[in-house]
């Protein structure tokens, strides 16, 4: 199946794939239909569309219930971010000097500059969300609708050293009463997990009108996660 074959299945079983429909673009709209739907079907639930997927999509019956969609589609998309780096010395990586082009600040071109609200911005905007407007890791505090507990997904900011405007931003992926993990970039200079100490936590926010991902539970561990990253 072509994408536009498989958009129109999903769009047949009731998929939101926004405005654009079945445009051929397997944008984040799409690959989190297909993730719900392979979560129904009780499939992989990776986001990609292979034979068992697309076997699933071709039949007949397009009765079954869909399940909410439980993983929002900026971090489907910063998870395939993991592990990209920073240019070795005077380099630049390109797909890191991009994430500046996509959260609105396409003058920058050096992956030296401190990035890990560009990352955040980048992957509101590819999953059409409006980012901050800002490079200060701070400014989600201020950004969609806050919530007293972190959700899957959700957009954490934390003090960094002892400013009073310095920090960092990432998006939650497990969460215990200590310690809070985030997925982030300008994590000791790559998209890495990990291990935040939650007295550190200023805020914990949500797109503002976007309903919170169904039974989304938070692991309270994740493994190889690091403590003690550096988020300059």
């Amino acid at each position: 199946m072509v994408v536009t074959e498989i958009q129109r299945a999903l769009i047949a079983r009731g998929y939101d794939l926004g405005p654009g429909g079945a445009d051929g673009d397997a944008g984040p709209k799409t690959i989190a239909a297909v993730t719900a739907f392979q979560r129904a079907a009780g499939l992989v639930a990776d986001g990609i569309a292979g034979p068992l997927t697309q076997a699933a999509l071709q039949k007949v019956d397009v009765t079954e219930r869909r399940n909410p969609v439980e993983r929002p589609g900026w971090l489907v998309l910063a998870e395939a971010e993991l592990g990209v780096k920073e240019g070795a010395g005077a380099a630049n990586n390109p797909r890191v000097v991009k994430l500046f082009a996509d959260a609105g600040f396409p003058g920058i071109k050096q992956d030296s500059v401190a990035w890990c609200a560009a990352a955040v911005g980048a992957m509101l905007a590819r999953a059409g969300f409006k980012p901050s407007g800002s490079l200060a890791a701070r400014s989600y505090e201020a950004w969609g609708v806050g919530i007293k507990e972190p959700v899957l997904g959700c957009i954490a900011t934390k003090r960094r050293g002892n400013s009073s405007w310095q920090g960092h931003v990432f998006f939650v992926v497990g969460a215990n009463k200590d310690t809070v993990f985030g997925l982030g970039g300008n994590q000791s200079d790559a998209w890495t997990i990990a291990a935040f100490k939650r007295s550190e936590i200023t805020s914990f926010r949500w797109p503002a009108g976007l309903p919170l991902c169904a039974d989304a539970k938070l692991p309270t561990t994740i493994a190889g996660a690091k403590a003690g990253v550096s988020e300059a």
